[in-house]
């Protein structure tokens, strides 16, 4: 049994890696800017999503609003470039000033509501979030309200080729960080918690401790996908603040997988390139300007097909394949042992 843990494990792997090498090799196989961009688009959101998965697919907890750890990431990236220049240092320190301030924002969120039952996370960050919104609305100095402002970028971020690299880079690193992180003794505590959070506490865990550890991995995360976001747009206004950007999160973790990560990948994947083919089609028909109907009707199809997610989906089935195989031994075995004795 452990054998085939650990070969599964390893043919996950491989899958991760083959995978994340086709995306590598596919500039250089079909050379398209709108291309780069959708990709790059996918790859932000992955990340996004992923911080997103950490909360719900593996603790359990509800967030309304997670997408202004996304907002924060975005406004600070966007701020060092405008007001200090377009340089590679002043993105990556407009990166660690987010990663900061959502840092903090997360555990102080984290150590007033996360003793309480997790509706009262869920309806805490999503009024942090709206008063941040109201805050870049009101601030026109420095975020310029709801009219947002543009900014220039590094060169690497200039050119949709390398910065295409860039963040596939994040994405298969901060994948496979967080993998790790999950599968770490401390992983194993939160999946204990999200599962049955009386009984990981009856054993002995601080709940709260580990519930504010994700809570902040999850914010940092996201703050890091921000700032990527806003160097692709150049462009920043304040609907990197709306509830929205986080439904998408939750929209893509759902379609994909909850507690998989990488189910995340595949579902940003689903909702862009359907986002991006709907959009498209507006050219066609009017009708498919209500794009977020057919969002709606595709989230309902996938979840009929897939309940558990597309890759959560594909893990049953692998664990269905394995049963039958074990099944399929011990039947082999025991009439080898009947026509022995």
């Amino acid at each position: 049994m452990i054998m085939m843990v650990r070969k599964a494990g390893s043919l996950q792997t491989r899958l991760f890696l083959v995978f994340f090498l086709s995306l590598a090799i596919l500039p250089l196989i079909y050379d398209s800017r709108s291309l780069y961009i959708l990709c790059t688009q996918i790859f932000i959101f992955a990340i996004f999503a992923m911080s997103y998965d950490l909360l719900l697919g593996y603790t359990g907890i509800v967030s309304f609003g997670h997408g202004m750890f996304f907002g924060i990431g975005a406004y600070s990236v966007a701020i060092f470039m405008k007001n200090f220049g377009a340089t590679t240092g002043n993105f990556l320190f407009g990166i660690l000033v987010a990663v900061v301030i959502a840092a903090i924002i997360s555990y102080a969120i984290g150590m007033l509501s996360l003793r309480l039952k997790s509706h009262f996370y869920a309806m805490l960050t999503l009024a942090v979030s709206q008063l941040l919104f109201v805050v870049a609305e009101k601030w026109r100095s420095l975020t310029a309200g709801g009219d947002g402002f543009t900014f220039s970028v590094p060169d690497f971020i200039r050119d949709r080729f390398s910065f295409y690299y860039v963040c596939l880079l994040a994405m298969i690193v901060l994948f496979f960080v967080l993998r790790h992180f999950v599968q770490s003794p401390l992983g194993k505590v939160l999946k204990a918690i999200g599962q049955n959070e009386q009984r990981a506490e009856a054993l002995g865990y601080q709940i709260i401790n580990y519930k504010v550890i994700v809570s902040v991995v999850a914010g940092v995360i996201a703050a890091i996908s921000g700032g990527l976001y806003a160097g692709m747009l150049r462009f920043v206004n304040t609907t990197v603040f709306s509830i929205e950007i986080t439904l998408d999160a939750l929209l893509m973790t759902m379609i994909g997988g909850i507690g998989t990560l990488f189910g995340s990948i595949l579902g940003s994947g689903v909702v862009e390139i359907a986002h991006d083919g709907l959009t498209s089609l507006a050219k066609v028909h009017p009708i498919f300007e209500r794009w977020i109907i057919f969002m709606g009707l595709l989230y309902i199809v996938v979840v009929l097909i897939f309940p558990s997610g597309i890759t959560g989906s594909f893990n049953n089935w692998l664990e269905q394949r394995k049963k039958v195989r074990m099944q399929q031994k011990e039947i082999q075995m025991e009439e080898a042992g009947k026509k022995a004795g």
